[in-house]
């Protein structure tokens, strides 16, 4: 194991018996404090203390516009994605997100698939709060709120909340939503920024496969109806179509 491994493993476990000690010996005022210490505030880090008000079933978007998309078949994922994006897909390994790094500017759409309650599965002791799948894992991931945190399942999922969201530049114009399209729940956090446009996807459709896509547009080519046509055709694919990304 790397110096690096070690390290951030020492720094988890400090974190989690920071937590627990916290949880023990004080109230729910200190345990916030710990976490905005930790990750940031409000101010800091917005969507720590935002959840998705609005929820949208199956919203319009030009069918259309896919047609002008790529086609992309992969194990595990297959979508139509725009075209001028660098592709990349991403793995976990336990604790651990894995993925190939992209030059610094380079317009990215990021992908990720998870067989199904994979999550609950990596983190079993949720089932005991009423959480046994993966769409509720994510929608009470989304829902969390530091100012909203009582006991250490409302802390756990303000962490998931962090790992869970990749950067979305300032945040200062950030949303969050909660989507239906077809066969499939979504959540979509994104942030239209002075340096790119950032868009975050947690898709899950009826067979309970987990997909993430994120998309980097730093030319600002996308729009909003963009992104939900590319959700839309997120699936997997019915046979190994060849290659995985890597």
């Amino acid at each position: 194991m790397s110096l690096v491994a070690r390290r951030r493993i020492l720094t988890g476990i400090m974190i989690v018996l920071g937590i627990l000690f916290v949880v023990k010996f004080s109230g729910p005022k200190l345990l916030q404090l710990y976490i905005r210490s930790g990750m940031g505030d409000c101010k800091a880090l917005p969507i720590t203390c935002m959840e998705p008000l609005t929820e949208l079933d199956n919203p319009y978007f030009p069918k259309e516009r896919v047609e002008d998309f790529t086609r992309f078949k992969f194990k595990n994922i297959e979508v139509s994605l725009p075209k001028g994006f660098s592709v990349v897909r991403g793995q976990i390994k336990k604790h651990f997100y894995k993925k190939k790094i992209v030059p610094e500017g380079r317009q990215t759409i990021y992908l990720l698939y998870q067989k199904p309650d994979f999550f609950v599965e990596l983190f079993p002791f949720v089932k005991k709060q009423g959480v046994t799948d993966d769409y509720e894992f994510v929608r009470r991931t989304m829902a969390a709120r530091t100012p909203d945190i009582n006991n250490l399942t409302d802390t756990f999922f303000v962490v998931m909340k962090g790992v869970f969201t990749p950067f979305l530049g300032e945040q200062q114009n950030l949303v969050m939503l909660k989507l239906r399209i077809k066969n499939k729940r979504a959540f979509l956090n994104y942030d239209l920024s002075r340096q790119a446009n950032y868009y975050d996807c947690t898709v899950i459709d009826d067979n309970r496969d987990f997909f993430k896509i994120y998309i980097k547009d730093t030319d600002k080519t996308l729009s909003l109806e963009d992104v939900l046509a590319v959700i839309s055709t997120v699936k997997k694919p019915l046979h190994n179509p060849g290659p995985e990304i890597t």
